[in-house]
């Protein structure tokens, strides 16, 4: 009888959602006329009318104008509080006066030199002190730190095999876009086999070099280790998933990870492109006391500009130095570097955590209580500067509980946000990002939505 139940629930809430979603869009669509133009018009020069395909939107995206403090403007005019964060990179917010500051300084005694400078030691000693790094090299995009990050440490091991996480998303070169979220659905479903690349493009030869373990499953990667240990160079995740709205890791997993790599000379690789400097101070490794060999940086550590790291112990670092290749034009350039190091020395200081965690548990209360007192199917977590709502009402352990979330009630969460000033991700996998500009003011507006969203949905 209660599946019968559960059942019907379902049944009304998502054609609820999707009433909701229809109205919502409607009214979205009428606001964003000029958003359309924008988009007809790129649409001659830009695949899909975007820079990117995850910016891509249905059945077209929000063309941002500027951005200041916590608020960004579209191009018609409308005023939204950014709980987007640009995917994680807006912890400053925008156009925060140290970052400025900084940017105009650089910009002014020049931006590139292909050559080394003082300001990127500095930013490197910085990430180094940070995160507990005994070495660094820079990059400019999470794709290509965590990129090195694999060809290091098939060098340093002379293996060819990398593990990854189930789910998990390590930025788009061949070898992770494997069992990937994002992009799924364009090729056939988020349950494609790990086999599946989630690209058209990709080799058939490259499935060969890379396997695929669950989340918070030790014993798997311990089974993989003891049929094909010898061939494993390196496992590569995110200590805390955050391409499935966020999945943290169970007590004691992460060393056991890191357990069965040295024990097998393999590399552990932590992706922190997401959780780097904003789950933590030190990141997600300070959070949950794990050092991996690796770990790469990108998004929220440069002021929101485009640079990435990656670096860890200097016994696998070190291959740099004998033969495997590491290089980039812009690499470390000095005007992602002084918006880094300021970032990093001048904003997000001790102080700022505290704040954005206070600020953090009170949004995803807020949100929490709105949900328990409506009996919308959903969770949420917290994490300092990041969190989420995610629509499934037991917390998610790996990505096939991910799989049970309601897509059906974001995409009507989406455009209700949108049309009363909140600025999301597009995606269900995604989170919010505060800021160290935002105020307990746009929180409680948050929470106002929100629970207006859930009040709406749970109407008979």
């Amino acid at each position: 009888m209660s599946n019968t139940i559960d059942n019907a629930n379902d049944t009304r809430l998502s054609a609820r959602a999707a009433d909701l979603a229809d109205s919502e869009m409607d009214v979205l669509l009428s606001r964003t006329a000029n958003s359309k133009a924008w988009y007809e018009r790129a649409l001659h020069s830009l695949p899909m009318g975007v820079p990117s395909s995850f910016q891509a939107g249905d059945p077209y995206p929000i063309y941002i104008e500027r951005g200041s403090g916590v608020t960004v403007t579209d191009v018609d005019g409308n005023d939204y509080l950014d709980f987007h964060g640009g995917f994680g990179v807006g912890i400053c917010g925008h156009a925060h006066p140290k970052i400025v500051e900084a940017v105009d300084r650089a910009v002014r005694s020049g931006t590139h030199f292909a050559a080394p400078t003082p300001v990127t030691v500095e930013l490197a000693e910085e990430l180094c002190r940070r995160f507990g790094l005994d070495q660094v090299r820079f990059a400019n995009s999470g794709t290509e730190a965590t990129m090195d990050a694999i060809r290091v440490a098939r060098a340093a091991t002379g293996r060819e095999l990398v593990v990854k996480i189930e789910g998990s998303y390590h930025r788009h070169h061949d070898t992770v876009m494997f069992s990937v979220l994002p992009n799924s659905d364009a090729v056939g479903g988020r349950e494609l086999p790990p086999t599946t690349p989630m690209s058209l493009g990709i080799p058939a030869d490259v499935a060969k070099h890379t396997a695929v373990v669950p989340f918070n499953d030790a014993q798997a990667f311990a089974d993989l280790v003891a049929a094909r240990g010898d061939e494993i160079a390196c496992l590569i995740m995110e200590p805390v998933m955050m391409n499935v709205g966020i999945i943290e890791p169970d007590p004691g997993y992460l060393q056991a990870l890191r357990d069965l790599c040295d024990a097998n000379g393999s590399v552990l690789i932590f992706d922190e492109v997401k959780a780097g400097a904003t789950v933590d101070a030190g990141g997600a490794q300070a959070r949950y006391g794990v050092k991996p060999h690796l770990s790469c940086y990108a998004k929220a550590l440069f002021g929101g500009t485009p640079g990435a790291a990656f670096g860890g112990e200097a016994a696998v670092m070190d291959i740099i130095s004998n033969g495997a290749a590491q290089m980039g034009t812009f690499n470390g350039n000095p005007l992602v570097a002084a918006a880094g190091l300021a970032c990093l020395t001048e904003v997000l200081v001790p102080e700022a955590y505290e704040r954005m965690a206070v600020l953090g548990d009170r949004l995803a209360a807020g949100c929490q209580e709105a949900i328990d007192a409506t009996g919308i199917p959903a969770h949420t977590v917290s994490l300092a500067a990041k969190g989420c709502v995610s629509f499934r009402s037991e917390r998610s352990r790996n990505y096939r509980d991910f799989l049970e979330t309601k897509p059906q009630l974001f995409g009507a969460a989406f455009p209700w946000a949108l049309n009363r000033g909140l600025f999301m991700t597009p995606g269900d996998e995604e989170q919010w990002t505060l800021s160290v500009q935002h105020t307990e003011a746009d929180i409680d507006r948050y929470v106002e939505v929100f629970g207006a969203f859930c009040h709406a949905l749970a109407q008979d």
